[in-house]
């Protein structure tokens, strides 16, 4: 398994930013996916946007579209996410995945509390 080193969350007014940050440690993203998941209380994990190390093709959650970036820094083996326009409802618990389609590995890094204030 890949172990994944999370970074950047914090406590941040409405319509502030923040950038996490997902590297990799031991290993490169190589024929990896990355993604972001989010948790609130009292509520199940969501996707929030992915990566996919090998052609850079992103994807995003319909709720932060036009707001979150997700990025890929091939040199420093991490992935970027740069969140915008930051809304109450943004609070959460943000995990990092990295899923690997050939050899089956899913792995969870542990997580980074990001809280927006009103």
């Amino acid at each position: 398994q890949v172990q994944l080193v999370e970074s950047g969350g914090g406590l941040v007014q409405e319509g502030g930013s923040l950038r996490l940050s997902c590297a990799a440690a031991g290993r490169t993203f190589n024929y990896y996916e990355i993604r972001w998941f989010r948790q609130a209380p009292g509520k199940e994990r969501e996707f929030v946007a992915s990566v996919r190390w090998s052609n850079g093709i992103t994807f995003y959650a319909d709720s932060v579209k036009g707001r979150f970036t997700i990025s890929r820094d091939n040199a420093k083996n991490t992935v970027h996410l740069q969140m915008n326009s930051l809304k109450p409802d943004d609070t959460a618990v943000y995990y990092c995945n990295a899923y690997n389609s050939y050899n089956l590995d899913n792995s969870w890094g542990r997580g980074t509390q990001v809280t927006v204030s009103a």
